[in-house]
Protein backbone atom coordinates (compact mmCIF):
# COMPACT_ATOMS: atom_id res chain seq x y z
CA UNK A 1 0.00 0.00 0.00
CA UNK A 2 1.57 3.32 -0.83
CA UNK A 3 2.51 6.22 1.52
CA UNK A 4 -0.17 8.58 0.10
CA UNK A 5 -3.18 5.34 0.57
CA UNK A 6 -2.01 5.31 3.92
CA UNK A 7 -2.30 8.78 4.87
CA UNK A 8 -5.52 8.75 3.16
CA UNK A 9 -6.52 5.90 5.18
CA UNK A 10 -5.82 8.03 8.36
CA UNK A 11 -7.95 10.65 7.52
CA UNK A 12 -10.78 8.14 6.66
CA UNK A 13 -10.83 7.02 9.94
CA UNK A 14 -11.34 11.07 10.97
CA UNK A 15 -14.07 11.60 8.67
CA UNK A 16 -16.33 8.37 8.90
CA UNK A 17 -16.06 8.76 12.22
CA UNK A 18 -17.01 12.42 12.92
CA UNK A 19 -19.88 10.76 10.09
CA UNK A 20 -21.34 8.55 12.90
CA UNK A 21 -19.93 5.29 11.22
CA UNK A 22 -17.39 3.01 11.96
CA UNK A 23 -14.55 3.86 9.96
CA UNK A 24 -12.96 0.23 10.19
CA UNK A 25 -14.66 -1.70 7.49
CA UNK A 26 -14.96 0.98 5.51
CA UNK A 27 -11.41 1.54 5.77
CA UNK A 28 -10.79 -1.65 4.79
CA UNK A 29 -12.91 -1.50 1.46
CA UNK A 30 -11.22 2.07 0.20
CA UNK A 31 -7.96 0.95 0.70
CA UNK A 32 -8.02 -2.17 -1.33
CA UNK A 33 -9.79 -0.67 -4.45
CA UNK A 34 -7.64 2.32 -4.71
CA UNK A 35 -4.71 0.22 -4.28
CA UNK A 36 -5.93 -3.05 -6.79
CA UNK A 37 -7.78 -0.73 -8.83
CA UNK A 38 -10.48 -2.86 -8.71
CA UNK A 39 -14.45 -2.10 -8.10
CA UNK A 40 -15.78 -2.24 -4.41
CA UNK A 41 -19.39 -4.28 -4.49
CA UNK A 42 -20.66 -3.10 -0.89
CA UNK A 43 -23.57 -4.96 0.76
CA UNK A 44 -24.96 -3.52 3.70
CA UNK A 45 -27.05 -4.53 6.57
CA UNK A 46 -28.94 -1.25 7.89
CA UNK A 47 -26.30 1.27 7.29
CA UNK A 48 -27.64 4.74 8.14
CA UNK A 49 -26.96 5.88 4.40
CA UNK A 50 -25.08 3.82 1.99
CA UNK A 51 -24.47 6.33 0.03
CA UNK A 52 -21.65 7.26 2.53
CA UNK A 53 -18.96 5.02 1.72
CA UNK A 54 -18.53 6.96 -2.16
CA UNK A 55 -18.87 10.22 -0.01
CA UNK A 56 -15.94 9.72 1.99
CA UNK A 57 -13.75 7.90 -0.48
CA UNK A 58 -14.37 11.14 -2.39
CA UNK A 59 -13.24 13.16 0.05
CA UNK A 60 -10.73 11.21 0.97
CA UNK A 61 -8.87 10.74 -1.97
CA UNK A 62 -9.99 14.48 -3.31
CA UNK A 63 -11.67 13.06 -6.20
CA UNK A 64 -15.44 14.16 -7.52
CA UNK A 65 -18.27 11.78 -6.43
CA UNK A 66 -20.86 11.19 -9.20
CA UNK A 67 -23.77 8.88 -8.53
CA UNK A 68 -26.00 6.48 -11.09
CA UNK A 69 -29.05 5.66 -9.51
CA UNK A 70 -30.58 2.82 -10.93
CA UNK A 71 -33.97 1.71 -10.78
CA UNK A 72 -36.19 -0.50 -12.82
CA UNK A 73 -36.62 0.03 -16.26
CA UNK A 74 -33.16 2.51 -16.59
CA UNK A 75 -32.19 2.67 -19.62
CA UNK A 76 -28.44 3.19 -21.56
CA UNK A 77 -29.31 6.39 -22.37
CA UNK A 78 -30.07 7.56 -19.49
CA UNK A 79 -26.81 5.92 -17.71
CA UNK A 80 -24.28 7.56 -20.88
CA UNK A 81 -25.70 10.36 -22.90
CA UNK A 82 -28.63 12.15 -24.09
CA UNK A 83 -28.60 14.54 -26.72
CA UNK A 84 -30.55 17.95 -25.63
CA UNK A 85 -33.51 17.60 -28.15
CA UNK A 86 -35.17 21.06 -27.02
CA UNK A 87 -32.15 23.24 -27.96
CA UNK A 88 -31.35 21.24 -31.38
CA UNK A 89 -34.54 22.76 -32.05
CA UNK A 90 -33.91 26.05 -31.01
CA UNK A 91 -31.18 26.00 -32.85
CA UNK A 92 -32.39 25.03 -35.77
CA UNK A 93 -35.16 27.54 -35.83
CA UNK A 94 -32.52 29.84 -35.84
CA UNK A 95 -30.47 28.70 -38.77
CA UNK A 96 -31.70 30.40 -42.05
CA UNK A 97 -33.05 28.16 -44.88
CA UNK A 98 -29.64 28.29 -46.94
CA UNK A 99 -27.75 27.28 -43.36
CA UNK A 100 -29.97 24.18 -43.24
CA UNK A 101 -28.81 23.11 -46.57
CA UNK A 102 -25.49 22.78 -45.73
CA UNK A 103 -24.04 19.32 -44.11
CA UNK A 104 -22.16 21.17 -41.41
CA UNK A 105 -25.82 22.34 -40.21
CA UNK A 106 -26.65 18.73 -39.35
CA UNK A 107 -22.65 17.61 -37.92
CA UNK A 108 -22.81 20.58 -35.56
CA UNK A 109 -26.42 19.80 -34.67
CA UNK A 110 -25.09 16.13 -33.23
CA UNK A 111 -21.87 18.05 -31.73
CA UNK A 112 -19.99 18.27 -28.02
CA UNK A 113 -22.24 21.80 -28.29
CA UNK A 114 -25.27 19.83 -27.93
CA UNK A 115 -24.22 16.64 -25.67
CA UNK A 116 -25.96 16.13 -22.19
CA UNK A 117 -23.58 14.15 -20.30
CA UNK A 118 -24.82 11.05 -17.65
CA UNK A 119 -23.37 9.85 -14.83
CA UNK A 120 -20.91 6.92 -16.79
CA UNK A 121 -19.76 8.98 -19.73
CA UNK A 122 -19.05 11.96 -16.95
CA UNK A 123 -17.13 9.26 -15.03
CA UNK A 124 -15.65 8.14 -17.80
CA UNK A 125 -14.22 11.48 -19.21
CA UNK A 126 -13.34 12.90 -15.32
CA UNK A 127 -10.95 9.68 -15.15
CA UNK A 128 -9.04 8.95 -12.01
CA UNK A 129 -10.43 12.11 -10.70
CA UNK A 130 -13.89 10.88 -9.94
CA UNK A 131 -15.63 8.33 -7.43
CA UNK A 132 -18.25 6.87 -9.43
CA UNK A 133 -21.15 5.22 -7.10
CA UNK A 134 -23.69 2.88 -8.66
CA UNK A 135 -26.46 2.94 -6.25
CA UNK A 136 -28.83 0.23 -6.18
CA UNK A 137 -27.63 -2.09 -8.90
CA UNK A 138 -29.77 -4.78 -8.03
CA UNK A 139 -32.80 -2.52 -9.14
CA UNK A 140 -31.77 -2.75 -12.36
CA UNK A 141 -32.45 -5.41 -14.74
CA UNK A 142 -30.53 -8.44 -16.23
CA UNK A 143 -29.54 -6.56 -19.60
CA UNK A 144 -28.71 -3.15 -18.21
CA UNK A 145 -26.46 -4.92 -15.76
CA UNK A 146 -24.73 -6.83 -18.78
CA UNK A 147 -24.41 -3.31 -20.34
CA UNK A 148 -22.79 -1.75 -17.57
CA UNK A 149 -20.72 -4.38 -16.90
CA UNK A 150 -19.47 -4.37 -20.63
CA UNK A 151 -18.69 -0.42 -20.15
CA UNK A 152 -16.59 -0.76 -16.95
CA UNK A 153 -14.60 -3.40 -18.16
CA UNK A 154 -12.88 -0.98 -20.69
CA UNK A 155 -14.13 2.45 -19.19
CA UNK A 156 -14.65 3.41 -22.51
CA UNK A 157 -17.89 4.80 -24.39
CA UNK A 158 -18.44 5.25 -28.64
CA UNK A 159 -20.74 8.26 -29.38
CA UNK A 160 -21.40 7.51 -33.16
CA UNK A 161 -21.48 11.37 -33.95
CA UNK A 162 -18.40 12.28 -31.84
CA UNK A 163 -15.97 9.14 -31.57
CA UNK A 164 -14.48 7.54 -28.51
CA UNK A 165 -14.21 8.27 -25.21
CA UNK A 166 -11.44 7.01 -23.11
CA UNK A 167 -10.81 6.96 -19.48
CA UNK A 168 -6.63 7.17 -19.36
CA UNK A 169 -7.09 5.91 -15.27
CA UNK A 170 -10.18 4.51 -14.64
CA UNK A 171 -12.67 5.88 -11.45
CA UNK A 172 -13.03 4.29 -8.66
CA UNK A 173 -16.13 2.17 -8.70
CA UNK A 174 -18.63 1.28 -5.46
CA UNK A 175 -21.62 -0.48 -6.48
CA UNK A 176 -24.07 -0.84 -3.62
CA UNK A 177 -26.77 -3.80 -3.32
CA UNK A 178 -30.03 -4.23 -1.36
CA UNK A 179 -30.03 -7.96 -2.22
CA UNK A 180 -33.53 -7.55 -4.02
CA UNK A 181 -32.37 -9.95 -6.65
CA UNK A 182 -28.79 -11.68 -7.22
CA UNK A 183 -25.95 -10.42 -8.93
CA UNK A 184 -24.46 -11.93 -12.23
CA UNK A 185 -20.96 -13.98 -11.17
CA UNK A 186 -19.33 -11.95 -14.05
CA UNK A 187 -19.78 -8.73 -12.57
CA UNK A 188 -19.34 -9.98 -8.99
CA UNK A 189 -15.85 -11.28 -10.09
CA UNK A 190 -15.17 -8.21 -11.29
CA UNK A 191 -15.39 -6.55 -7.65
CA UNK A 192 -14.17 -6.64 -4.27
CA UNK A 193 -17.30 -7.86 -2.45
CA UNK A 194 -17.30 -6.05 1.10
CA UNK A 195 -20.31 -6.96 3.82
CA UNK A 196 -21.31 -4.20 6.72
CA UNK A 197 -23.32 -5.20 9.05
CA UNK A 198 -25.33 -3.96 11.42
CA UNK A 199 -22.87 -1.89 14.08
CA UNK A 200 -23.03 -3.09 17.89
CA UNK A 201 -25.30 -1.47 20.55
CA UNK A 202 -22.65 1.03 22.36
CA UNK A 203 -22.02 1.88 18.72
CA UNK A 204 -25.16 2.30 17.24
CA UNK A 205 -25.91 4.92 20.33
CA UNK A 206 -22.90 6.98 19.16
CA UNK A 207 -24.54 7.46 15.76
CA UNK A 208 -27.58 8.15 17.26
CA UNK A 209 -26.30 10.82 19.05
CA UNK A 210 -23.52 12.09 16.65
CA UNK A 211 -27.27 12.46 13.91
CA UNK A 212 -28.88 13.49 16.86
CA UNK A 213 -27.33 15.64 19.67
CA UNK A 214 -30.17 17.24 21.10
CA UNK A 215 -31.58 12.92 22.06
CA UNK A 216 -30.64 12.29 25.85
CA UNK A 217 -27.85 9.52 26.02
CA UNK A 218 -30.45 7.60 28.20
CA UNK A 219 -32.94 7.76 25.13
CA UNK A 220 -31.09 6.89 22.64
CA UNK A 221 -29.54 3.91 24.65
CA UNK A 222 -33.30 2.66 25.23
CA UNK A 223 -34.14 3.13 21.23
CA UNK A 224 -30.88 0.92 20.25
CA UNK A 225 -31.81 -1.83 23.05
CA UNK A 226 -34.98 -2.17 21.54
CA UNK A 227 -33.85 -1.74 18.12
CA UNK A 228 -31.80 -4.76 18.53
CA UNK A 229 -34.44 -6.68 19.99
CA UNK A 230 -36.81 -5.93 16.87
CA UNK A 231 -34.04 -7.33 14.67
CA UNK A 232 -34.55 -10.88 16.27
CA UNK A 233 -37.97 -10.90 15.43
CA UNK A 234 -38.78 -12.35 12.27
CA UNK A 235 -39.42 -9.00 10.17
CA UNK A 236 -39.76 -8.91 6.24
CA UNK A 237 -37.90 -5.30 6.72
CA UNK A 238 -35.71 -5.09 9.79
CA UNK A 239 -34.74 -1.75 10.80
CA UNK A 240 -31.66 -0.49 9.63
CA UNK A 241 -29.50 2.17 11.67
CA UNK A 242 -31.53 5.07 9.82
CA UNK A 243 -34.90 3.91 10.97
CA UNK A 244 -33.00 3.96 14.49
CA UNK A 245 -31.69 7.38 14.59
CA UNK A 246 -35.50 8.13 12.67
CA UNK A 247 -37.41 6.72 15.87
CA UNK A 248 -35.17 8.71 18.47
CA UNK A 249 -35.50 11.79 16.87
CA UNK A 250 -39.38 11.78 16.96
CA UNK A 251 -39.31 10.87 20.53
CA UNK A 252 -37.04 13.84 21.28
CA UNK A 253 -39.67 15.71 19.30
CA UNK A 254 -42.16 14.94 21.48
CA UNK A 255 -40.74 15.93 24.46
CA UNK A 256 -40.03 12.35 25.25
CA UNK A 257 -37.59 11.21 27.21
CA UNK A 258 -38.07 7.48 28.20
CA UNK A 259 -38.96 4.31 25.94
CA UNK A 260 -42.10 2.32 26.74
CA UNK A 261 -44.77 0.51 25.55
CA UNK A 262 -47.20 3.13 25.24
CA UNK A 263 -44.99 6.03 23.30
CA UNK A 264 -43.72 3.27 21.83
CA UNK A 265 -46.79 2.18 20.17
CA UNK A 266 -47.60 6.00 18.48
CA UNK A 267 -44.54 6.25 16.91
CA UNK A 268 -44.11 2.39 15.60
CA UNK A 269 -44.14 4.03 12.06
CA UNK A 270 -40.50 5.86 12.33
CA UNK A 271 -38.95 2.16 12.83
CA UNK A 272 -41.22 -0.12 11.23
CA UNK A 273 -42.37 0.25 7.66
CA UNK A 274 -44.27 -3.03 6.88
CA UNK A 275 -47.78 -3.60 8.11
CA UNK A 276 -47.29 -7.30 8.67
CA UNK A 277 -44.44 -6.17 10.95
CA UNK A 278 -46.04 -3.63 12.43
CA UNK A 279 -48.63 -6.61 13.42
CA UNK A 280 -45.60 -8.57 14.80
CA UNK A 281 -44.06 -6.07 16.90
CA UNK A 282 -47.40 -4.87 18.46
CA UNK A 283 -48.04 -8.17 19.47
CA UNK A 284 -44.25 -8.38 21.02
CA UNK A 285 -43.89 -4.51 22.72
CA UNK A 286 -43.90 -4.96 25.85
CA UNK A 287 -41.39 -7.11 25.65
CA UNK A 288 -39.55 -5.28 22.99
CA UNK A 289 -40.02 -2.09 25.31
CA UNK A 290 -39.27 -3.68 28.43
CA UNK A 291 -35.37 -2.75 30.05
CA UNK A 292 -34.70 -1.21 27.03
Amino acid sequence: MSGNTEQALEVLREVWGARGQSAEDVEEACGTTKSCQRMTDVGFDGLAEETEVAKVMASVFGRKLIRLQCYEGIDTNQALYEWDYARQMLHIRALSEHQLAGDEAVDKLFGPKFLLERPLLEAVRAGDQAVLLIDEIDRADDEFEAFLLEVLSDFQISIPEIGTVTAQSPPLVVLTSNRTRELHDALKRRCLYHWIGYPDAEREAEIVLIREPGVSAALARKVVAAVHRLRELDLAKPPGVAETIDWARTLDFLGETDLHAGNARDTLGAVVKDRDDLEVVRENLEEITSGA
